[in-house]
């Protein structure tokens, strides 16, 4: 079992992230999905390493970006066993907006 659970938004970022990079490079889209896997494994293992971020939510979510690829972030609980991704983001879309839509 794994430690952590994508909900269904979390897994439909991921796959418009890699439709996106895949027409250009499908290598590179395949490496992108690879980090961000890896990124849920890495925080499920500690939750606590993420960062809260007030000025994007009030909620107690956890944001951690992805170490070669910053500009893509895993938004996840804490809380909750197994860890749920709620959202994997590129830092240039409107992160509070689409997290104020997501439950």
């Amino acid at each position: 079992m794994s430690a952590y659970a994508l909900t269904s938004l979390a897994k439909a970022d991921i796959f418009e992230i890699w439709s996106y990079i895949a027409p250009h490079n499908e290598a590179a889209a395949n490496r992108v999905e690879q980090a961000i896997y890896d990124a849920c494994e890495f925080v499920a293992a500690s939750p606590l390493r993420g960062h809260t971020r007030s000025d994007l939510t009030p909620r107690p979510l956890r944001f951690w970006n992805l170490t070669h690829y910053p500009n893509f972030t895993v938004v996840y609980r804490p809380d909750t066993a197994p860890l749920h991704i709620v959202a994997v983001l590129h830092g240039k879309r409107n992160i509070n907006r689409i997290l104020e839509q997501r439950p």
